[in-house]
Parts: C-alpha cells; sequence; structure tokens
C-alpha cells in the first residue's frame, strides 16, 4: 500500500520543487544575459570591420584623386629618371648588413670605452708625464720625435680632406690601374643633361665610346664577383679587389664568368650597346666600399 505522506513531508516537498524551479530560472536567466554579450561583441565587431573597410576605401579614392590632381609631377620624366635610377642602382645586402652590423658594435664598444676612460685616467696622466720627461731628456733630439710629429700632421691632412678625396686617395694607394678600352670618353662622371629620359642624370661612371666588338681588358687584378645580363647595365661584370670594385657594362659578351680570377690586361669582355644604352660603349665605374668614385682622377682614360 503506498503510504501517506504527512502535512510536515508534503510542505518541505512543496518547498524543494519551488527551490529547484527558482535555481532553474535563474540559469536561465544568466544564459540569457550570456547571449545578449556575445550578440552584443559581434556586433560591435562587425560595425568595427565596417569603420575599416569604409577607411581604407575613403584613402584609396583620396590617392586616386591626390594622383590625378598630381599626374604632371608623378608622370614626369624627372620622376620616372629619379625612380630608374634607384632601381638600377646595385645594392649590395652583405655589404649593407656588415656596415650596419659594424655600426652597432662600434656604439657598444664606444660606451665600453667611456666606463674604462676614468679609470685609465691617472694611467695616462702617468704615462703623459713619462713621455715629457724622455722629450727633455733627449732634448728634441732623434727621429722619434720628429716622426710622431710627420704622423700628426699627416692625420690632421687627412681629417681635412672631403670623403670623396679620401676615397679617390684610398684608391690610387691600395690599387693599380690599367686603361680598360681604346676609345673617345662620351659621358663624364658626374651630374649630366641628358637629351633622353631613359639615361639616369647623375652618372656614376666614365663612358667610353668605341666600335662593337673592341676587347675590354681587366684595368686591375681581382676576383669576378657577379657576371649578369640584368638590368640597365645590360650585360656586364663586377670585379673586386678589397674593398675597390670595378663595373664593366653595356657590353657585347662576357669572357669571364662569377667566381672567376682575372689578372691585369685580361681580355674580359667587348664593347657593346646592351642594356640602356644609347650607343656602343664602355661604362667604367669605380667603387671603394660600394661609395663611386671619378675614374677620371684615378687613371687617364
Amino acid at each position: 500500500m503506498e503510504r501517506t505522506m504527512t502535512v510536515e513531508e508534503r510542505i518541505r516537498r512543496a518547498e524543494e520543487i519551488y527551490e529547484r524551479r527558482k535555481r532553474n530560472e535563474g540559469l536561465t536567466v544568466v544564459h540569457d544575459e550570456k547571449d545578449k554579450k556575445e550578440k552584443h561583441e559581434k556586433k560591435d565587431i562587425k560595425l568595427l570591420r565596417k569603420m575599416i573597410i569604409q577607411l581604407m576605401v575613403c584613402i584609396c579614392i583620396y590617392l586616386v584623386i591626390y594622383t590625378i590632381q598630381n599626374k604632371q609631377y608623378i608622370f614626369s620624366e624627372d620622376f620616372i629618371n629619379k625612380v630608374n635610377e634607384i632601381i638600377s642602382y646595385d645594392i649590395d645586402f652583405k655589404k649593407l648588413y656588415e656596415d650596419i652590423k659594424h655600426y652597432i658594435m662600434g656604439i657598444f664598444h664606444k660606451e665600453n670605452e667611456n666606463q674604462d676612460s676614468n679609470e685609465g685616467q691617472n694611467q695616462n696622466e702617468t704615462d703623459e708625464a713619462n713621455v715629457t720627461e724622455n722629450m727633455e731628456m733627449n732634448n728634441g733630439i732623434g727621429g722619434a720625435v720628429e716622426q710622431s710629429t710627420e704622423g700628426s700632421e699627416q692625420v690632421e691632412e687627412n681629417q681635412s680632406l672631403s670623403q670623396e678625396e679620401q676615397d679617390i686617395l684610398n684608391v690610387k694607394n691600395t690599387t693599380g690601374f690599367i686603361k680598360p678600352v681604346e676609345g673617345t670618353i662620351s659621358s663624364v662622371y658626374g651630374y649630366r643633361d641628358t637629351a633622353t629620359g631613359t639615361v639616369p642624370k647623375n652618372h656614376t661612371g666614365t663612358d667610353i665610346a668605341a666600335v662593337t666588338g673592341t676587347k675590354i681588358k681587366s684595368a686591375t687584378d681581382g676576383q669576378v664577383v657577379l657576371a649578369s645580363e640584368e638590368g640597365d647595365y645590360g650585360k656586364h661584370i663586377k670585379v673586386q679587389i678589397g674593398e675597390v670594385s670595378i663595373i664593366y657594362a653595356h657590353c657585347n659578351s662576357l669572357y669571364v664568368k662569377e667566381g672567376d680570377m682575372v689578372t691585369q690586361g685580361q681580355e674580359i669582355a667587348e664593347v657593346g650597346s646592351t642594356g640602356n644604352s644609347t650607343g656602343p660603349h664602355l661604362h667604367f665605374e669605380i667603387r671603394i666600399s660600394e661609395r663611386t668614385v671619378d675614374p677620371q682622377k684615378i687613371l687617364e682614360l
């Protein structure tokens, strides 16, 4: 037989049912609030994405309008020449990396030297006193003092030179040159007023006009680090000797390849008119640490 529930049990059972229903209603409210929050966040993301797209469209429209308004400059001959000049410039990324690394290391060395300068100040004062005493004992007689004076004068003289003058002096002191080809100078180093828009105004070498097929001799010893047929230089060779590099450009044909060792006077190519050229000639270019110098200040052409 089914047991009959007392009044107290019925009340307790009703209270349990009420509490259980209340908890379920609370959970439902929490879930509803969470769903509303997620929907609101998604709506904010959509609005942000829409705003970014509209902003990008506005920027594109502005750039198009700006280009149209300034088309005379953007599509001008001078602007195109500058772009071509930048594109045609031969950048040695390995050398650039080494320069940046040396510069950063130099900063650290300089900081270390500043930290050590205070510690070595007393030692420097002692050394200076000893040098002064020795000079007084010798009464200025002998080659040591004279050589020191000559060295300081030489340093001061080098410091007074411009970067270009220092580069030319370093090239002359480290490398011997011969004339690479017989011909006529058709364009000198530096700024030039060109008749065509394809020829850069800043000329980085010296052009020697000659008949197509004329043999080109290596002006120095060195290693061929580049032999290419691409770019405005057309068929060209780059020979490296220490910090100095020599470029022979616009050739008709190349006799050497990358990695070859060449000797001074060796025939390495033929005069041509390949690449961005207006006629058969040799573009002869000299660089030191990737800075160009005037070849006519190095040798007679």
